[in-house]
């Protein structure tokens, strides 16, 4: 009987909600960009899924590019990439920044 119950109340919930959720509508806003980077490798197969996945070439971008980017507040219409070495020095200056916060 509980469970019966619960399943009611849950349900009630939802249906309640729904109203809220249809009034919102789709969203037609601006699409913001993004500063977006990945760490990819840099062999043939990479460079074609980066392409299938996001329309372009992968633009190799370093921890100070990154960087400096993030401070100009800079967008990018497509991720950037970035090697695993490049990665670790970013991961490495973000996190002595966080230190210091």
């Amino acid at each position: 009987m509980t469970r019966i119950a619960a399943i009611t109340v849950a349900a009630a919930t939802l249906v309640a909600a729904l109203p809220a959720f249809a009034a919102e509508g789709p969203r037609t806003g601006e699409v913001k960009l993004q500063r977006v980077v990945m760490q990819c490798d840099t062999d043939q197969a990479t460079r074609r899924g980066f392409m299938r996945q996001h329309g372009v070439a992968p633009t190799f971008v370093t921890a100070e590019q990154a960087l400096a980017a993030r401070a100009a507040g800079e967008t990018w219409s497509a991720p950037r990439c970035m090697t695993a070495r490049e990665h670790a020095r970013l991961n490495q200056a973000l996190t002595s920044y966080a230190a210091v916060r």
